[in-house]
C-alpha cells in the first residue's frame, strides 16, 4: 500500500524541475499543473507515481530520480510542445508494430536529436507526428543516425498496449 495526497510545495517544485531538465523548459508546468496526485512508497516515503485526475502520467524512477512517462503523460506533453527534445521519429511503415509495444531498431529511425544518451526517456512518433509509444534509449542519438543494426529504443508502453 502506498500513501497518497495532492502534490504541494517542495515536492511539486521538485517534479517541475526534473521535467524541465529532462524534457525542456516549461515541460514541468505543462505536465504538473492543477489536479495532480502524488503517491509515495510506503517503505521509503519517496515519490513514486504521479496521477492527473485518475490517470497515471509518470513514475519517478528510484535509480536516477528521473521521470518515466506513460502514454497519457507523453500525450499531454506532445499537445503543448510540438517538438520536444526527447523525441524520435520512426518510419510510418513500422509504426503499427511499435504501437503494440515492439522495440525500435536503428534502421527504422528517421530523425533523432544527436544529444540523446542511453537511459534517457524518449517519446516515439511516426512521420506524421502522432505518438506511437514511450521508452528508453539504448543507443546514443549519434549512433542511431549512423548505425543500421540493433535495438535503438526499448519501448515501455506502446499507444495500443497501455499499462
Amino acid at each position: 500500500m502506498m500513501r497518497q495526497y495532492v502534490g504541494r510545495g517542495s515536492e511539486l517544485r521538485k517534479l517541475i524541475s526534473v521535467a524541465n531538465y529532462q524534457f525542456e523548459a516549461h515541460a514541468g508546468k505543462i505536465l504538473f499543473n492543477r489536479g495532480i496526485r502524488i503517491v509515495h512508497s510506503r517503505k521509503t516515503a519517496r515519490i513514486r507515481h504521479i496521477y492527473l485526475r485518475k490517470k497515471l502520467i509518470a513514475t519517478l524512477r528510484p535509480t536516477d530520480g528521473l521521470l518515466a512517462l506513460t502514454v497519457d503523460g507523453a500525450t499531454i506533453l506532445l499537445k503543448k510542445i510540438k517538438r520536444p527534445r526527447n523525441r524520435v521519429i520512426v518510419q510510418s511503415d513500422v509504426s503499427e508494430y511499435i504501437r503494440r509495444g515492439g522495440d525500435i531498431f536503428a534502421k527504422h529511425v528517421v530523425s533523432v536529436s544527436s544529444g540523446l544518451r542511453p537511459g534517457e526517456e524518449v517519446l516515439a512518433t511516426d512521420e506524421e507526428g502522432r505518438l506511437i509509444g514511450v521508452g528508453s534509449v539504448l543507443q546514443s542519438g549519434n549512433d542511431m543516425k549512423h548505425f543500421k543494426r540493433g535495438v535503438a529504443i526499448r519501448i515501455r508502453h506502446g499507444i495500443d498496449k497501455r499499462a
